[in-house]
């Protein structure tokens, strides 16, 4: 005979399937397609009923965790193992029958027509309990999956990235609010004041100055120590003497202090919820806090949704995050694709050379993924190894710009490095290396290589030689020939001049 532990949402049922009923997956659904069907296939055996809610649910995650719960346990113990039956247990989940085994000695049984059991156990669950209603079963398991989701989101507030997402996002908003308002105030105080704009280089000061001086008129009377340094200060009153400004009304100026009241106003609450990211990474994701910051990585959290999504992400989709556009519009006009996205902001890439800011962000990449996967999947947060890791980096940035590489030690067990390579003096070429001949055989060829080598340099220095000796022999023969000429002339001019004499 073979049992059948069921779970349902009101207890645990235990039904002994009667004899003559197979096990056989195909011809189950006929087994079970009526309640007389279904009583004559199984008959219920013991059934233990929940108390409240509670204890349904620690049931419920027991199973689902695949472990024995306590209440199970002594159900089983008092009904099979007390009572001595040696029957096999057929259960719907592998790991709760390999514990029940280990725990209690009861043989137990999963595969798949175990689970067509199951299935025609619940589809007459009703009928098959006494006293069970189907209305009841229904809000039991109703009431048991929102309990028991509830617990599945074992929601804690300080591990909620929720925040960290809404958070960075409106930094973002003021950060661009504040860079609209500052450039409308100085241009519509800049009308009264135009020279202030060159001194005053701050957003925030300038705001500041306006609001405490308000007319230019006021500068020489106003104390500006405490806004601005002392020669700055000194600067703003001998231009306000000599100002080529408009003149404004009282109203004018009214509205452009409500104005840099304004921007003071979200300066300081910007200043607040900074801090606030800041404690808030700490808490959630201080491993990642270390490799790349706290803004660089709240946008890569924000950017793919969680940090249990950034912790799913490959390196190479982490280094590229926030340069989709320019990805995509690569790959469409086949040029060459980004080598950095968010990752662009961080301490570690915009220190080095612009040469080697690809190679570091694909190194920061592939960190920040490691330190976002400890950080979202490990039970206790432990910042030493986000400290060990950004060593590693700032090891490969020296390594990169010529720097002194240091041996990293790692408190995790890490295998131990390469040993130190130490150049030796570079042997003399070996000829013989260059070829698969027997040696003799490639010394002869270097003879005979040799020897070609000789005697064509014998042929190009007899041509040379010749082509000199040619040359030689053509400029003597020029010049003789001309010497020749020039001994004739000398004969027969002197010949002429007799001639003449004797006539005369």
């Amino acid at each position: 005979m073979v049992l059948a532990l069921f779970e349902t949402s009101a207890g645990y049922a235990v039904f002994k399937v009667q004899k003559g009923t197979k096990l056989n997956k195909d011809d189950m659904h006929s087994v079970f397609a009526t309640p007389e069907l279904a009583q004559k296939a199984v008959k219920l055996h013991s059934f233990f009923k929940f108390e409240d809610t509670t204890e349904a649910l620690g049931a419920a995650t027991a199973a689902v965790e695949g472990k024995l719960g306590k209440g199970l346990k002594k159900f089983l113990k008092k009904n099979i193992v007390d009572k001595d039956i040696q029957d096999e247990l057929a259960v719907s989940d592998a790991k709760v029958g390999k514990v029940i085994k280990d725990k209690l000695g009861i043989n137990c049984i999963f595969d798949s027509s175990v689970n067509e059991l199951m299935r025609g156990i619940r589809s007459q669950i009703d009928n098959l309990v006494s006293g069970l209603r189907s209305e009841d079963l229904s809000a039991m398991q109703l009431g048991l999956a929102h309990s028991l989701s509830r617990y599945k989101l074992k929601f804690s507030p300080d591990k909620v990235d929720t925040m960290i997402v809404q958070a960075i996002s409106l930094l973002d908003d003021l950060d661009k609010e504040l860079n609209t308002y500052s450039m409308r105030i100085r241009e519509w105080y800049g009308w009264h004041f135009p020279e202030i704009g060159k001194i005053v280089t701050d957003n925030m000061a300038y705001a500041r100055v306006i609001k405490k001086m308000g007319m230019r008129t006021n500068a020489a009377e106003c104390d500006l120590d405490d806004v601005l340094e002392e020669e700055i200060a000194q600067d703003v009153k001998e231009a306000a003497e000599i100002s080529m400004g408009t003149e404004i009304s009282e109203t004018d100026i009214m509205h452009i202090q409500s104005l840099a009241d304004q921007v003071i106003a979200i300066n300081e609450y910007r200043d607040q919820l900074f801090t606030y990211l800041k404690n808030r990474m700490d808490a959630i994701a201080p491993n990642l806090t270390v490799m790349v910051g706290e803004l660089v990585g709240a946008r890569l959290i924000a950017h793919s949704g969680s940090l249990l999504n950034l912790a799913k992400h490959p390196a190479s989709t982490v280094q590229i995050l926030g340069a989709e556009k320019a990805l995509f519009r690569a790959l469409k006009t086949k040029h060459d694709t980004p080598k950095y996205g968010l990752l662009y902001h961080a301490s570690v890439v915009g220190q080095a050379q612009p040469k080697n800011k690809g190679k570091m962000s694909r190194v920061l990449a592939a960190k920040a993924v490691l330190m976002a996967r400890f950080d979202a999947f490990a039970e206790e947060p432990n910042l030493q190894i986000g400290i060990e890791y950004r060593e590693k980096v700032n090891a490969r940035q020296r390594q990169l710009e010529g720097g002194e590489v240091t041996s990293l030690s790692f408190k995790g067990g890490g295998k131990p490095g390469p040993a130190k390579f130490e150049a030796n003096k570079p042997a003399g070429y070996n000829p013989d290396a260059d070829s698969t001949l027997e040696a003799s055989a490639t010394k002869k060829s270097i003879k005979d290589g040799e020897e070609k080598k000789k005697s064509k340099k014998d042929k190009k220095e007899k041509k040379s030689k010749k082509e000199k000796g040619d040359k030689e022999s053509k400029k003597k023969s020029k010049k003789d020939k001309k010497r020749k000429a020039d001994e004739e002339d000398g004969e027969e001019k002197p010949k002429k001049k007799k001639k003449k004499s004797k006539d005369e």
